[in-house]
């Protein structure tokens, strides 16, 4: 029996344009999301969203779209299948729920919120732990300043490794998160491991 395609929720801008570096980049990386055999999942709109899914559109992949009636827009031509929901929240979460892993590009406010509704939702153990990769070094700082707190109150018993890794390019990102569904323990390693959250 064939198994079911993993789904890879992409969180990232609405802002990138035709043209942009990180739209270049999120359009890079859904062509080797879908390349890996993945199904890319986002919210459905304008940037990263649309770049990602054109990107696994052309690569011959599978797009899905959490969209939302408290939005005006419609969803971009790459999107596949459109999820519709009512509201902004049961967006947020309907777009956690599906991904059984996750990449964050660089991006506001939202992206932020949907980062750490990620990070949240395992540090409560409402969700075991999915892979995360954050794309480039844009994210580290913010990372790195949330988990002086978190290892404040970290136990050596519960100490674990940091969920969230950074790779340096779309290919580098979509190898972790297959080697991770593969298994490390079958021999296949990706080719550059995504940096882990060092200590200094």
């Amino acid at each position: 029996m064939k198994r079911r395609a993993k789904i890879i929720t992409v969180f990232g801008s609405s802002r990138p344009q035709w043209g942009d570096l990180h739209y270049a980049q999120a359009r890079a990386l859904g062509t080797e999301l879908a390349r890996q055999g993945f199904v890319v999942c986002t919210g459905g709109y304008a940037g990263v969203m649309e770049a990602v899914s054109r990107g696994a559109k052309e690569a011959g992949g599978r797009t899905l779209g959490i969209t939302s009636a408290f939005f005006a827009s419609r969803p971009n031509p790459w999107v596949d299948q459109e999820i519709r929901v009512k509201t902004w929240q049961e967006r947020l979460f309907e777009l956690v729920k599906r991904g059984q892993g996750y990449v964050v590009c660089r991006g506001g406010t939202g992206t932020l919120v949907e980062l750490a509704v990620v990070w949240e939702s395992f540090n409560k153990g409402v969700m075991g732990r999915r892979p995360v990769v954050a794309m480039g070094d844009f994210w580290e700082p913010m990372v790195r300043r949330v988990n002086e707190v978190e290892d404040s109150h970290r136990t050596r018993e519960r100490a674990h490794e940091h969920p969230i890794r950074f790779a340096a390019s779309p290919g580098e990102a979509a190898e972790y998160l297959a080697a991770q569904f593969r298994g490390r323990a079958r021999g296949r390693s990706v080719r550059r491991k995504p940096r882990a959250l060092s200590k200094s």
